[in-house]
């Protein structure tokens, strides 16, 4: 006589919250505030304004990209802002010497990419917190550009670079194809070499990534060049649109950088994200922020939306994390009744 085995009805899985976010939660957030903002906001839809909107995120855009890369490994960068501020000064004081306009985009580059690389240095081969580090850096870099500035703007009407910030290509302001650009270059490195996949594994687990044969500090210090030079290049744009330098530029801009990888779906703790994500937090913070002008919304008012979205995007990674932990802590929990 043969007996059957019960059969086992299909366990029905939780609802993984850090699955669906990623994948449809910041698109869905994206479409719902520009139809807000499309019905509420004079003048919102149209072809100039969302030509201004995509100019105004180019910046910060450009500067969350490199924020990503630094997130990605659990590390935090502060100092971008005023990195945005010496690199611009650079930038200006370079072409005002008399240097062709691509050497003085390159001298303010390469500002930010030595600011960055004293910030990796430190937090990779000191073991000092990324936090404290870059706190501090981002204070002696704003005295830096008031140092180099006297404290004042130093205005070139005739800045030799000044079609970075003004200028179009086939109608699309010069800043918007500088930051797609970015992107396209920022996602086929992490997506597609070898160095992207370092990044995320030294994200993820510092420790399995030095064991399997990752060379972390480096990894870690170039994160922070990247940043600081994707911020420099967000300092050159900033100057050429103003056509000075302005040593009190970038002001903030860490916070919404942060905010907008954050809101992206990149992980605070590290190890997970996309680069993609980042762009949408990006163009989500942008739309907000012209939305709320456009609707007459008071400066101190836009600052505690901006506030509260910060907060929430904190919030979501949080819950996200959670989520991650307990779907995995039920992995690998035995089966009931298993010997």
């Amino acid at each position: 006589m043969t007996t059957t085995a019960p059969v086992q009805a299909p366990v029905k899985e939780p609802f993984d919250f850090a699955r669906w976010w990623d994948r449809v939660g910041i698109l869905a957030v994206l479409v719902v505030l520009v139809a807000f903002m499309a019905f509420f906001a004079p003048n919102f839809a149209t072809v100039d304004n969302l030509l201004n909107i995509a100019r105004s995120i180019s910046m910060n855009a450009i500067i969350a990209a490199g924020m990503t890369f630094v997130i990605l490994t659990a590390g935090i960068d502060l100092s971008v802002g005023s990195t945005v501020a010496v690199s611009g000064v650079v930038g200006v004081l370079v072409a005002l010497g008399g240097a062709p306009a691509p050497i003085a985009v390159l001298a303010a580059i390469l500002a930010g990419a030595i600011a960055g690389a004293v910030n990796g240095t430190l937090v990779a081969y000191l073991s000092l917190a990324p936090f404290i580090v870059t706190l501090g850096m981002m204070t002696l870099l704003r005295g830096l550009a008031y140092t180099m500035t006297g404290g004042l703007p130093i205005v070139d009407n005739t800045l030799s670079f000044r079609d970075v910030g003004n200028g179009y290509i086939a109608g699309v302001p010069t800043p918007v194809i500088v930051m797609l650009v970015v992107y396209v270059l920022a996602w086929f490195v992490l997506e597609r070499t070898r160095y992207g996949r370092h990044v995320y594994a030294v994200g993820g687990n510092p420790e399995a990534a030095r064991l399997a044969g990752i060379n972390v500090k480096r990894v870690l210090t170039s994160v922070y060049v990247i940043a600081g030079a994707l911020a420099g290049l967000a300092g050159v744009i900033f100057a050429a649109m103003v056509v000075s330098a302005q040593p009190n530029a970038g002001q903030g801009y860490e916070l919404d950088a942060i905010a907008a990888v954050v809101l992206g779906g990149t992980s605070l703790f590290g190890g997970k994200g996309r680069i993609i994500g980042t762009l949408l937090g990006s163009v989500i913070l942008g739309v907000l922020t012209t939305g709320l002008i456009l609707m007459n919304v008071p400066f101190f008012t836009q600052l505690l939306i901006k506030g509260i979205v910060i907060i929430l995007a904190v919030a979501i990674d949080s819950l996200k994390n959670r989520a991650t932990k307990a779907k995995a802590a039920v992995q690998a929990a035995p089966a009931e009744g298993a010997p």
